[in-house]
């Protein structure tokens, strides 16, 4: 399973980053391979200073080795090996009618001292995070989520539809950080799903990526913009950085294990602005969407 997991990350990695290339028109991904010390490495590809996305990394890694101590106590273990694959990517566009979006897709195994296994699961989601709402383009990710979804269970989607509002939540801001997409973790063997049955569904969730996103963005990177609206998508991201900073367990997963730093802290937007108790005008569109993210919406 690990090994076909990976095979696939590595063919959706060069996908993506073939069409968010072809979109942007004026750069290219830059490709670092990497090793970590402890066993395994990745491949990073990260894009700068386009006409289109102004910085987003599409990243896959699979490291393996001795769980670290402060992992062992968080799954309550003791002793454990792990291997652990996926792929992440965030994009963070230059326009700000343009969303940014964060995706993940991931596989986890732990073994016993003979290398047995004892646990393996899989995990990951898709949510958009705009800072000038367009019902249509959330109607839309939600619409492509669903569809996702609905082909295995017709449950998923208003499961992993809540998990994602509650995961992707500021409570420091009462406030969530997008209007969300899906969030799903922890998916294990069960009568009903076995583990290429989760294989299945996870794939087809990452198989529908670039239709729940390009449109949307081929529909909104050319529109009109002012510096003030510039400056709200700047104080936005602002809210993406403490919530991947404060709350992120892959970011604290990655540090724990030692990951590699430049690939772990890749989400970061490159100009963000933290203003003091900014609010914004009354009955404005700034307004509204504060508004909308602190009551997660139904939208299909």
């Amino acid at each position: 399973m690990k090994d076909k997991f990976f095979s696939y990350i590595q063919n959706l990695q060069d996908s993506i980053t073939n069409k968010l290339e072809e979109i942007d028109g004026k750069v290219k991904f830059h490709e670092d391979l990497w090793e970590r010390p402890e066993g395994g490495g990745g491949r990073t590809r990260v894009i700068e200073n386009g006409d289109v996305f102004e910085k987003g990394g599409v990243n896959i890694s699979a490291v393996h080795g001795a769980l670290p101590k402060s992992m062992q106590s968080y799954f309550g273990v003791e002793d454990a090996d792990f291997y652990a694959c996926g792929l992440s990517l965030v994009l963070h566009p230059k326009n700000p009618m343009v969303p940014t979006v964060h995706a993940n897709w991931r596989y986890f195994e732990m073994y016993d001292k003979e290398g047995n296994i004892v646990d393996q699961w899989f995990g990951g989601g898709q949510d958009l995070t705009p800072y000038y709402l367009f019902d249509e383009d959330a109607i839309h990710f939600h619409t492509v989520c669903k569809a996702a979804c609905d082909a295995h269970d017709p449950n998923f989607y208003s499961t992993y539809k809540k998990k994602c509002d509650d995961y992707f939540w500021n409570a420091h801001r009462n406030e969530a950080r997008g209007i969300g997409g899906l969030f799903f973790d922890y998916c294990k063997a069960t009568e009903g799903m076995d583990m290429q049955n989760w294989y299945d569904f996870v794939t087809e969730v990452g198989n529908s990526f670039l239709e729940s996103y390009v449109p949307i963005v081929l529909k909104r990177k050319n529109l009109d913009y002012t510096s003030e609206q510039r400056d709200w998508q700047e104080i936005r991201r602002g809210r993406y950085v403490e919530f991947n900073l404060v709350h992120d367990k892959g970011t604290l997963f990655g540090l724990k294990t030692n990951g590699r730093i430049e690939s772990i802290l890749m989400s970061l937007p490159p100009h963000v602005q933290w203003r003091y108790d900014h609010q914004p005008e009354s009955g404005s569109e700034e307004e509204r969407l504060l508004n909308i993210l602190k009551s997660p919406k139904d939208w299909v």
